[in-house]
């Protein structure tokens, strides 16, 4: 099994890109447990996605595909009950197919912007993991100064995320997502610099949420993208809708590398509105989430890796695997 890290950047090349996903999940738990629980995101199509010929397979007891109300994303529960000599494990597989995720700046001028409906505007709003006042909200005033439009205010709030933060190589995973500890650092993996882009962007009256992912893989063949995990943005753009970007993975294009202006202002305006095809979403639940049904544990802060308990403890779902393991496999023909 794989420590958990943050995968490789994706290629432009082609606007798809097919294969297989097979997850191979086990949890070692004490053959005393009685009660182990497990809680994996269940990708669904959406637009920019195909995903079908999903099976699961293992030793458990009790399945459900379950929904998250606020966002509609779906999650694999399963339970195993009573004493079981050996690992519990299972296998999720399904035939994925996923396209570019592009949308154009909206140029409209202020005058003309259509209202952006009420149920978006609650992706504006602070959440206890999420806050939008403070430094946060000084920080993002202080960036769309001149700016009227949602898109200018993107922009404005996209540039300096990304020329203000830098990757952490040395962070565990993908990141914790603690905006004021990223902000005092400035470092730190895609979640943490993804949720600083999506609070500040809330603090500036932009809606905004994170995507939780995985990369997919780019050769032929077996490919091992268990450490492929990858969270980005969304902002809604009035009269375009939910529109993708990743400073993120603008961070990651440079670290290390000597880029031209050229290069570099190329990177920065891909990644503004647009996400390439190596990639699918897992989950949009948000931060600070209750599972369905309902951990034990305190709130979840993301869910984007698998999560278990046993007997009614959580298992450490960061760090590097123990009781709880997996491997990810993309199979492109």
């Amino acid at each position: 099994m794989t420590t958990l890290l943050c995968g490789a950047s994706p290629s432009h090349a082609e606007d798809t890109n097919s294969g297989r996903v097979e997850f191979h999940i086990t949890v070692d738990a004490p053959a005393k447990a009685t009660s182990v629980r497990l809680w994996a995101p269940y990708p669904q199509s959406d637009e920019y996605q195909d995903i079908g010929q999903v099976k699961v397979e293992g030793n458990f007891t009790v399945k459900q595909i379950t929904t998250d109300k606020a966002s509609g994303s779906r999650a694999l529960y399963l339970e195993w009950i009573g004493h079981q000599d050996g690992q519990r494990f299972v296998k999720m597989e399904f035939d994925a197919t996923s396209r570019e995720r592009m949308a154009p700046l909206n140029q409209a001028p202020a005058a003309t912007e259509p209202p952006i409906p009420p149920e978006v505007m609650e992706h504006t709003r602070a959440t206890p993991l999420l806050p939008v006042d403070g430094e946060i909200g000084a920080v993002a005033k202080a960036a769309v100064i001149g700016k009227e439009t949602v898109a200018e205010k993107h922009e404005a709030i996209y540039n300096w995320v990304v020329q203000n933060t830098f990757r952490d190589p040395d962070v565990q995973g993908c990141g914790v997502g603690a905006v004021e500890v990223t902000l005092a650092r400035r470092g730190g993996k895609c979640v943490d610099i993804s949720t600083v882009y999506v609070a500040l962007a809330r603090a500036a009256g932009v809606p905004a949420r994170e995507v939780f992912g995985l990369r997919l893989g780019k050769g032929k063949g077996a490919n091992d993208i268990t450490g492929g995990h990858h969270c980005w943005a969304e902002y809604y753009q009035p009269g375009a809708g939910w529109t993708q970007t990743d400073p993120a993975d603008v961070r990651k294009a440079m670290l290390g590398k000597m880029m031209t202006p050229e290069q570099e202002a190329k990177v920065r305006e891909y990644y503004r509105s647009a996400v390439g095809p190596n990639r699918i979403v897992l989950s949009k639940t948000g931060r600070g989430i209750m599972l369905n049904p309902p951990q034990n544990g305190d709130l979840l802060n993301y869910f984007m890796y698998p999560y278990a308990e046993i007997d009614g403890a959580p298992v450490e779902w960061l760090a590097a695997q123990k009781e709880l393991k997996y491997k990810i496999t993309f199979i492109k023909e």
